[in-house]
Parts: C-alpha cells; structure tokens; sequence
C-alpha cells in the first residue's frame, strides 16, 4: 500500500504556483523554478488522466495588505533581520484579482478544479480546502509547490494533524533556501509523509487504478 494511491481518494494541491512567485523578472527564480513546473506538469496530466480531485491553494491578500499577518520576528522568510520599529509594508507580494495572484499557465486550473483562497502560510488555515476534501471522500493529499520551508511545510503540518496520508513531490516543490528544502525532504516530511519525485507520484497512481 505504501507505493499505492487510489485516484478516487487521492488529491493533488498545488501551493502558490502563482505568477507573483513563479515568474518574477528575477534569473535566479525563472531557473530555480523551471525544472519544478516541469515535475508539476508531469504531476497535473496525470491527475487529470485518473479524474483526480486538483486544488490551487492561492494567496489572496488586500490590496492594502491588512489581510496579512504583521507579528513580530526576527527576520523575514528568507531570514533577512528585521526592524521591530520599521513602518508595516502597505503592499503585499500577491494581491487578489492581480496578475500576480493567477496560477501560472502551465497548470492553468479547469472549471471543475478548487480554487483556495487563502490567507496565512497554511492552505488549510480559515479556508474550505478541508471540507472539500471530506466532501469528496479524499484520504490522501499530494502536495507540490513552493516555498518547501513556508507554505508547503505549514501545509503539510496541518494536513498530518487532520490525519491526511501525505505524498509531497520532492522535485515539484522549491524554496530560494535550498539547504532548507533538502533538510525538510530528508529530515523533516519522512516523519509524517511520503516523499517521491513526480514520476513515483505518477507510478504510486498507476499502481492504485
């Protein structure tokens, strides 16, 4: 069973795969990302050839930011130290209804597809996506998308704690701190998932038909 998953049980979260995130004018991200949209493609057509459940989890923040968290930290996500007294950003990286907040093309959603407005790191927090896995009967929950250390591991925790059989896709999720990702895929998601690139995602489906 465990290089299994039933189709009809099964889903498949993208988390933030946005053109604010995916496609900055930034050579770095544009590289970082495009073997990631390559295994999360591989991911999609499967998905979509066995009828799979498929959910976008999507940053939808004010334009004014004041839907997003302002806790007090030390630093950044990307741990650049922060200025306790600094002013709060008034802009946020992706703003709903912006071309920044739209899935990319390459997995652009289809009509029976589930879009996840969503507000914290979590894909789960103070949204619908729980109760529109339980409606389907789903059990299980592929995870792809990025950032591996924020969104996805956030999502992930969450998702263990609801009693979801987690699969994340090594090679479809990415963060700007790659130490962070592998220590999270080698040290980290084995403890409460199943970590496989897209294609034993894709052979775990086969297997489960």
């Amino acid at each position: 069973m465990a290089d299994r998953l039933d189709p009809r049980r099964s889903a498949l979260l993208f988390f933030d795969m946005l053109n604010g995130h995916v496609k900055k004018n930034d050579p770095e991200t544009r590289s970082r990302y495009r073997s990631v949209i390559a295994a999360a493609v591989e991911l999609l057509r499967a998905a979509r050839a066995r009828g799979m459940m498929i959910a976008y989890a999507c940053a939808a923040h004010r334009a004014d930011n004041a839907s997003s968290a302002h806790t007090l930290r030390d630093a950044d996500n990307r741990l650049r130290p922060l200025d306790p007294d600094a002013p709060r950003k008034t802009k946020p990286v992706v703003a709903a209804g912006t071309w920044e907040a739209q899935v990319i093309d390459e997995l652009a959603p289809a009509p029976e597809d589930y879009l996840i407005p969503k507000y914290r790191w979590s894909a789960f927090f103070q949204t619908y996506l729980d109760l529109a896995l339980r409606a389907r009967g789903i059990d299980s929950l592929v995870i792809a998308g990025g950032s591996t250390d924020v969104g996805v591991a956030s999502t992930a925790y969450a998702a263990r704690d609801l009693d979801y059989n987690l699969v994340i896709a090594s090679d479809a999720c990415t963060s700007p701190e790659r130490d962070n990702h592998e220590q999270l895929m080698k040290r980290v998601f084995p403890r409460m998932a199943r970590v496989r690139t897209a294609a034993q995602v894709v052979a775990m489906l086969e297997a489960g038909r």
